[in-house]
């Protein structure tokens, strides 16, 4: 058990401070940058700072979720998942850098609740803890839809980013419902769908 909580403390605190690693090559990093002023730059920089606060929750969530589960497979499944969002970190991270922007300083606060949400579906069982994956999955893919018309148009490393992690999230979301996941009551999407806004605002400027 303590080999256990030394591992998971280790997790998080790479997670949120230590630079993220990626398998795949950065989507879009074989394009050119194209110029932009300071105030797209900047803008840019707020958009890709979000998505990165986003993997942070991602991270945190699928660590609470695996923690509570009992399925095997399903374990597997959160794991291969936690995997690719680690590349997104990297990926939003490095375009940060690119763009001369930082990372949110509020990134402990969004790890430390995501743990909390993921660990709290998994008390509820295999199948709505799979239900409050696929759900959330579906969110980010619907808001990274909106980050990308939100781009400058001319910005076409960062659109290639965030399509790709598009690409993913609808991948994790279609793995989470044939596992058997359960669709969750409109209250709690609307709740969830609340508590992102407010992570977005947040993130976009801190």
């Amino acid at each position: 058990m303590i080999d256990r909580i030394i591992r998971e403390f280790d997790q998080a605190l790479r997670t949120v401070f230590a630079p993220a690693s990626t398998l795949r090559p950065i989507p879009g990093a074989d394009l050119p940058d194209t110029e932009m002023d300071d105030a797209q730059r900047r803008h840019t920089a707020a958009l890709m700072r979000v998505n990165h606060c986003g993997e942070i929750c991602a991270q945190a969530l699928y660590q609470g979720q695996a923690l509570t589960s009992h399925d095997a497979s399903i374990k597997q499944a959160l794991q291969r998942a936690a995997q690719e969002e680690t590349e997104h970190l990297a990926w939003t991270e490095n375009r940060i850098a690119e763009l001369g922007g930082r990372k949110s300083v509020l990134n402990p606060l969004w790890y430390g609740g995501a743990l909390t949400m993921g660990i709290l579906a998994g008390k509820f069982g295999d199948a709505w803890n799979l239900g409050f994956l696929a759900e959330t999955e579906k969110q980010v893919e619907a808001h990274l839809e909106d980050h990308k018309a939100r781009l400058p148009q001319e910005d076409r490393r960062s659109w290639e980013i965030l399509e790709q992690m598009r690409i993913d999230e609808k991948s994790h979301a279609d793995t989470a419902v044939r596992l058997g996941a359960q669709e969750l009551p409109a209250p709690v999407k609307l709740a969830m769908q609340l508590t992102s806004k407010v992570m977005t605002k947040a993130a976009y400027y801190l």
